[in-house]
């Protein structure tokens, strides 16, 4: 075996190495003007590429429009959000659609004219980022104020006059809409909106017409219900006030369960003046989300949300013994009128279905006036 085959190949230095992520050798990184200069020639691709400007300007209007939709789509939310008020469902409804569909055609107009003035007007570089120290020198400070200035002129910001003012003009409403709704955050504001009220009440303290109090009545059939009638332990009923069996607004809020116990199945949490003959009625509104919490377990006495599983005991004042709910499901105060039915003896003492801010307020009234917490 001789010396030469002991020895190992060793590469060629003179064959240009190519770094992962950059061009193939021989490739030109600088611009047209420098490539001139430094004598690329017409076979070698040019680290920057311009756009067409015919297509450019083109593209400039399309941006324009773009930014004038986002304009006008700002200003409806603005208005919508002042014009549209909450205070029932229905009127919900028609807000929460004008203020999304004002909202999601202003931001998507927005992007789709930063998109095509990105893609379509600013020039298409090919750069190579090389390792350096995070200490910067003044030439290299220069160098950035350069680089900054330069593309600033490329984007065209500067010589495009309607595009940057239509995009000042766009983006002159989104800034607004954050002050706008920093209106809400005015509690004192807030307790005197009707909204507001419409959380505390329910139709159960009215009177009818010819001013007697309002009898409870089978959900689905309307038929009112005499105590003697609902004589068995343990049944129970969804219930709805008279009068109201369609006005579904209403029965957001006022629908019931009615309970049937025997006297010493009632513990201390139970208002027994509010109930007749050991017949309960609760709000069958979920105090978490406001589901139907109309599913009973006779031999346990538990009411269960199909919703997120909590759990109150009807016999103990609903209280809550399992899941996410925060407080009981309110008990309705029933009572009989002359002629044996099942009526109401006044509203609900605090408010029905999920927690919000002010109900807090209405408890502690309640509290003041000796009702149920």
């Amino acid at each position: 075996m001789t010396d030469n085959e002991h020895e190992i190949e060793q590469p060629d230095d003179r064959v240009p190495k190519r770094v992962i992520g950059t061009p193939p050798p021989g490739t030109s990184m600088l611009g047209e003007a420098e490539a001139r200069d430094a004598g690329v020639t017409g076979g070698e691709t040019p680290g920057i590429t311009l756009q067409d400007e015919q297509k450019a300007r083109r593209a400039e209007k399309l941006v324009a429009l773009c930014f004038l939709i986002t304009f006008l789509a700002g200003i409806a939310f603005l208005v919508s959000y002042v014009v549209f008020q909450v205070g029932d469902p229905d009127a919900t409804g028609t807000s929460n659609l004008a203020l999304g569909s004002s909202l999601t055609v202003a931001v998507l107009a927005m992007a789709v004219g930063i998109v095509v003035w990105v893609r379509q007007i600013m020039p298409k570089y090919a750069l190579v980022q090389e390792r350096h120290e995070m200490v910067s020198g003044g030439d290299a400070r220069e160098v950035v104020a350069d680089t900054f200035v330069e593309g600033a002129n490329e984007s065209g910001f500067v010589k495009g006059k309607m595009m940057r003012r239509t995009l000042l003009l766009a983006a002159a409403p989104l800034g607004l809409i954050p002050l706008i709704m920093l209106r809400d955050l005015d509690n004192t504001k807030m307790k005197a909106t009707n909204f507001n009220k419409l959380l505390r009440h329910t139709v159960w303290g009215e009177k009818t017409e010819d001013g007697r109090p309002l009898r409870l009545v089978v959900e689905g059939t309307g038929q009112p219900i005499r105590a003697a009638d609902f004589n068995s332990p343990g049944g129970i009923m969804s219930i709805v006030p008279e009068g109201y069996e369609h006005d579904m607004n209403v029965l957001a809020k006022a629908t019931l369960i009615l309970i049937k116990f025997r006297p010493e199945e009632l513990k201390s949490g139970v208002n027994k003046n509010w109930t007749h003959d050991g017949i309960v009625a609760y709000s069958k509104i979920c105090t978490h989300v406001g589901c139907p919490a109309a599913l009973y377990e006779q031999t346990t006495h538990h009411i269960l949300c199909p919703c997120h599983q909590s759990t109150f005991d009807a016999a103990d004042g609903a209280k809550v013994i399992f899941g996410p709910a925060a407080r009981p499901l309110p008990q309705l105060p029933i009572t009989v009128d002359n002629e044996g039915y099942l009526v109401a003896a006044g509203d609900f003492p605090v408010p029905v279905g999920p927690s919000y801010w002010e109900r807090g307020d209405a408890e502690a009234e309640a509290r003041a006036k000796g009702g149920q917490a």
